[in-house]
C-alpha cells in the first residue's frame, strides 16, 4: 500500500490517548514510506494524524471541501490540498487517492467514511483493505454489531472479512497488506444474493 486514507475525528476528546495514538499513526505510516491521505482539517485527531506524518517527512494528501476552509479549518501545510465541493466528492477522492483506509477513533463523520467504505467494497465499487483500529477497545461495541449484523444474515458470508480490524496498528497493517478481495455483490447473481 503506497496511500492510505485514515479516517478520524476532527474534534479533540478530553482524553490525550485519542491525539497521542493519532501523532503516532502518522509518524508510524512515514515512517514506512505510506502517504496520508485524510480530511485536510488541522484541528483534532485529523490535524495530529496530519503533523505526525508531516514531522517524519511523510506524504499528507488533504481532501476538504469548500465550506470547511473558510473557518481556518484547512490544513495549508498539506503536501497536497484538494479542495472539493461537497462530501460526497470527498469520499470519492478518498478512494480514488488511496489504496487502502484505516479508521481510528472518531464521531459520526468517522462512521459514515467507515461504513461507506464497507459498503462501496461489498458492492464491488473498490477492491481495498478496509481497516479498523480498535485502540483502547474504543469500537468493542462497534465490532460486536458488525457480527451481530452478520449472524443475521444482514452481511453476507462472504463480505463477512471485509472489516479488518485490531487493537495495534502493527499487526492491522499487516492485516491490511495481506487482504484478498471477496465477491462482490456486483460479481453475484440474484440466487447468491
Amino acid at each position: 500500500m503506497k496511500r492510505i486514507a485514515v479516517y478520524c475525528g476532527s474534534a479533540t476528546p478530553a482524553d490525550p490517548r485519542y491525539v497521542i495514538l493519532a501523532r503516532e499513526i502518522g509518524e508510524e505510516l512515514a515512517r514506512r514510506g505510506i502517504g496520508l491521505v485524510y480530511g485536510g482539517g488541522k484541528l483534532g485527531l485529523m490535524g495530529s494524524v496530519a503533523y505526525g506524518a508531516l514531522d517524519a517527512g511523510g506524504e499528507v494528501i488533504g481532501v476538504i471541501p469548500e465550506a470547511l476552509v473558510g473557518g481556518e479549518v484547512a490544513n495549508e501545510d498539506c503536501t497536497e490540498l484538494h479542495v472539493v465541493a461537497n462530501m460526497h466528492q470527498r469520499k470519492q477522492a478518498f478512494t480514488d487517492l488511496s489504496d487502502g483506509f484505516l479508521t481510528i477513533p472518531g464521531g459520526v463523520g468517522t462512521m459514515d467514511e467507515l461504513w461507506e467504505a464497507v459498503s462501496w467494497a461489498q458492492l464491488g465499487y473498490h477492491a481495498k483493505p478496509v481497516g479498523l483500529l480498535n485502540a483502547f477497545g474504543f469500537y468493542d461495541g462497534l465490532i460486536e454489531f458488525y457480527r451481530h449484523m452478520a449472524d443475521t444474515g444482514f452481511i453476507r458470508e462472504a463480505h463477512r472479512g471485509i472489516l479488518i480490524q485490531d487493537e495495534a496498528l502493527d499487526p492491522l497493517l499487516a492485516k491490511m497488506a495481506a487482504y484478498v478481495p471477496h465477491r462482490t455483490i456486483f460479481q453475484m447473481k440474484a440466487e447468491d444474493l
